[in-house]
This record gives C-alpha cells, sequence and structure tokens, in this order.
C-alpha cells in the first residue's frame, strides 16, 4: 500500500469513459462519463449490482472493448483510437484475466495450461514458479476435471499470472465457489498482489471482499457513484459474509 502522502503515477487513466451499446431508443447505456485513476500496485474492488456496468468497465480498461467515447491510457499511453494489434499487445503483454468461470482446456493438464500463456509472453516465469504460487504443485500434472471449482480457479490465476502482467483483472472470481473456497481464492490474489506488486482490479457483487482493498470503487447505473479508502486492508481470514 503506498503512502497517503507521496503522489503516485497512475498506470491506469480513465477519462470521461461511455459506452453505448444499439442506438435510438432502444440504445443501452452501460459507462457513463467514468473517471477513474489506478496506481501501480494498488488493490482495487470495483462493486456494484448485475447490470451497474462494472463488467463492461472492466473488460475496456482490459483492452477487451473499446468505450463509444472517452480516453484510456496505460503507462501514459493511449489505448483508445488505436488498432487492434495494439489493444492485442497490451492484453498480451500486460494484463491478465480471470473469470468467474475458469476456462481451463479438458485435455491439458494443470501445468500445461499454465504452459499454453507463456508460449506467447515476452518474460514468462517458470511454470512451476506460477503454479507454487497459487499453492498447487502436487496437482501440476492433474487434469481439470480431477480439480475442485476452487483448485481450477487458482490454475486460472496462475495462468494469469505466468506472464508477469502488470494489471491482473478478475471479474467475479469467487462467484462460482462457497465461502471457504472463495476466501482460499482471494488470500491468492491479494498474495499476488502483496508478494508480486502486480496491479489488482476486482469486480464483486459481494460488499463483504471490498475490505481488503485499498479503495473500493462503486458503481451504479454506468457511473462511479463512490470512491471509499478503508482505513485498514483486512485480510482474506478476516472477512465474513
Amino acid at each position: 500500500m503506498h503512502p497517503a502522502n507521496v503522489p503516485q503515477k497512475p498506470i491506469l487513466e480513465a477519462r470521461k469513459l461511455c459506452k453505448i451499446y444499439g442506438s435510438g431508443n432502444t440504445a443501452v447505456h452501460a459507462l457513463r462519463d467514468v473517471d477513474l485513476e489506478v496506481v501501480a500496485g494498488e488493490f482495487v474492488v470495483l462493486l456494484g449490482a448485475s447490470g451497474s456496468g462494472k463488467s463492461t468497465l472492466l473488460n475496456i480498461l482490459g483492452g477487451l472493448d473499446q468505450p463509444s467515447s472517452g480516453a484510456l491510457l496505460f503507462d501514459g499511453n493511449p489505448l483508445t483510437g488505436v488498432g487492434d494489434d495494439v489493444l492485442t499487445t497490451y492484453r498480451r503483454e500486460h494484463v491478465g484475466f480471470v473469470f468467474q468461470f475458469y476456462n481451463l482446456i479438458p485435455s491439458l493438464t494443470v501445468a500445461e495450461n499454465v504452459a499454453l500463456v507463456t508460449d506467447i509472453a515476452r518474460d514468462p516465469m517458470p511454470v512451476d514458479e506460477a503454479i507454487d504460487l497459487v499453492a498447487l504443485m502436487p496437482r501440476r500434472n492433474h487434469f481439470p476435471s480431477q480439480l475442485s471449482g476452487g483448485e481450477q480457479q487458482r490454475v486460472a490465476i496462475a495462468r494469469a499470472i505466468a506472464k508477469r502482467p502488470e494489471l491482473l483483472l478478475c471479474d467475479e472470481p469467487t462467484g462460482a465457489l462457497d465461502y471457504t473456497t472463495g476466501k482460499l481464492v482471494l488470500e491468492v490474489i491479494a498474495r499476488i498482489n502483496r508478494e508480486l506488486g502486480t496491479t489488482a482490479l476486482v469486480i464483486t457483487h459481494n460488499a463483504a471482499i471490498s475490505g481488503m482493498a485499498d479503495r473500493v470503487v462503486r458503481v451504479a447505473d454506468g457511473r462511479i457513484a463512490s470512491i471509499d479508502r478503508p482505513e485498514r486492508r483486512l485480510t482474506p481470514a478476516e472477512l465474513a459474509w
């Protein structure tokens, strides 16, 4: 966590982001004039109800989608008004994604699923290092069908971090998991943020998870409703819901 009195350069800057799906009377305003800065090494929780716009925002921040208007910068470089090749490079080299469902390849082992990412990364970490970070070395030769849901989600996190991304973007990473397993997954994400300095943005509708954040960004009706900074970051073990 950064000292409050030391100005930090933002790694992500969103300026007046708007996203409109459709047109005319059927147009859906998914994002409305969103301004957000994220500092390197922060742990940010995006909190909001289903349909609030938080997943749309995360997809734009991750280069999976483009806004209808507004600007997005990564490390000072524009990501709006650029070609697909620029966004592809951004996603490949700088962003790790973790979704609610694990998207593992069933016919590949844990180690092989993680290795898929290291084949295209600039400076990947060794496969076993990524697996060890999520505490799954005893399972490295298992297939997804031999793993629990929580273990599969931890493989997905290992795969996301194996390319050493500056950003780890997680969309409801505990949404398909029970309480105890969800806490284990949150502990892994917190560890990645703490030990590797990876900037983490976690989407959730579960307000309790916001206790482990540096900042909590509440999204409602496509807008940022509030941004709060908890007095102290809780550990996942201290959370209750």
